[in-house]
C-alpha cells in the first residue's frame, strides 16, 4: 500500500465513491492521530494541533491553506489561541474520499513546531 503522503489528490466528481469501511480501516493506520467524526450524517476526519501561542497557530493555519491550494482540496480550519482544528471531508460526496486521507497525512507533515 502506498504511503498516503506520497499520493496526489484526484479531481473528485459528485459520483465519486466514498472510501469503503475496509479501505478506511487500513488507511487510518497511517494517520493514527486523526479521529473520525460524524456531523449531519457526514463522516469527517479531524485532528487538533497544539501550539505555544496564537502566532504559531496562525503560521500553521497558513501552511494548511497552502497545502489545500496545492491539492485543490479544502478543509475546515478553526484557529484559536494555542490550537488549530483541521477537518477534512469531501463536500461533493458528503463523506470521506481517499483525497481526505491523503490531505490528512500531508497535514501531519507540515512543520507545526
Amino acid at each position: 500500500m502506498d504511503k498516503l503522503e506520497t499520493l496526489r489528490c484526484e479531481a473528485c466528481q459528485a459520483r465519486a465513491p466514498l472510501v469503503t469501511p475496509d479501505e478506511l480501516k487500513a488507511l487510518m493506520l497511517q494517520i493514527p492521530e486523526w479521529k473520525l467524526k460524524t456531523r449531519d450524517n457526514i463522516m469527517q476526519l479531524e485532528r487538533v494541533y497544539r501550539f505555544n501561542d496564537f502566532v504559531e497557530a496562525m503560521v500553521f493555519t497558513q501552511k494548511v491553506g497552502e497545502l489545500a491550494e496545492i491539492e485543490d482540496h479544502h478543509p475546515a480550519i478553526l484557529t484559536e489561541w494555542g490550537k488549530v482544528t483541521v477537518t477534512w471531508w469531501t463536500h461533493k460526496i458528503k463523506g470521506l474520499h481517499r483525497n481526505d486521507l491523503i490531505c490528512a497525512a500531508k497535514t501531519d507533515l507540515l512543520n507545526h513546531k
